[in-house]
């Protein structure tokens, strides 16, 4: 679902005018452009279900559960991005969102990088020295409601290490931002998390095309993520998504008021879940 039309570039140039205090000095016109800016921004996240809060420093978004029972290589996706491998799926245009994580402040970080080394590793592929992600970012949160009850989870208690039998280490997610590229000569450049729709990476991706990554060194392992499934409500089923800048102990009464009721026993067929 897209409900805008404005190009990715619109959408940052208006975050950062939105962010930007008015001139005390400037003409009415001139005083009243960043606020223009802030209200056509909030007007647009509006439209797509997200909920800005600049005081907290957070942002929840619509998604509904996606893949319980396979492997993983990403957490969040859109309609166009990888849905047989992530755990959430949301209606949301990825640079959209983007405007609106700038809004709170947050610096891009550095993508995950790796260095070739002699040999071999364990398990006979080339050695390479990875390193993680590195930099600013959120922490992230999934909650609903079902059966009277509000279920509340860091993102990373939802995805099991097949490994490991536990769940994903908690930690900071790193902000990437996605990047910007010319596909096609003669044309303008393109924001890579909207033409591929991955927004947020559980596996390593060194190409850094989504807005956020994992950032702990076992995510350079693709074939060992998958869903905590039986703590999530059934496929298709709806969820609310929360990026914080710092961690969240519990949802206030207005995050509380934003979570939508979940089904218990819902088929796809039921829930509208995408095939």
């Amino acid at each position: 679902m897209r409900t805008l039309d404005f190009p990715a570039r619109s959408c940052l140039a208006l975050s950062v005018l939105a962010f930007c205090p008015p001139n005390a000095s400037a003409g009415p016109r001139q005083a009243d452009a960043p606020q223009a800016a802030q209200a056509g921004l909030r007007q647009a996240l509006e439209k797509e279900g997200i909920v800005l809060d600049l005081e907290d420093r957070l942002l929840s978004l619509p998604a509904t559960v996606l893949i319980k029972n396979e492997l993983l290589e990403y957490l969040l996706v859109g309609p166009n991005g990888a849905m047989h491998e992530s755990l959430f799926l949301t209606p949301v245009r990825p640079s959209l969102l983007n405007a609106a994580l700038l809004l709170l402040g947050v610096e891009p970080g550095r993508n995950a990088h790796w260095e070739e080394r002699a040999g071999v590793d364990e398990r006979g592929r080339p050695n390479k020295a990875i390193y993680p992600p590195q930099g600013d970012g959120f922490y992230l949160y999934a909650a609903w409601r079902e059966a009277g009850e509000t279920y509340f989870f860091r993102a990373e208690d939802l995805v099991r290490n097949l490994e490991s039998g536990r769940s994903l280490r908690r930690h900071r997610w790193v902000y990437l931002g996605s990047r910007f590229l010319v596909l096609k000569k003669d044309q303008p450049e393109s924001f890579l998390a909207d033409v591929e729709g991955n927004l947020i990476n559980l596996s390593f991706f060194f190409q850094g095309n989504t807005l956020l990554t994992s950032a702990i060194e076992e995510c350079f392992e693709q074939t060992i993520w998958a869903a905590n499934e039986w703590l999530l409500p059934e496929r298709g089923q709806p969820v609310r998504l929360f990026f914080a800048r710092a961690p969240l102990e519990c949802l206030t009464p207005a995050m509380l008021a934003t979570l939508p009721e979940a089904r218990q026993g819902a088929s796809d067929g039921e829930s509208g879940a995408d095939k």
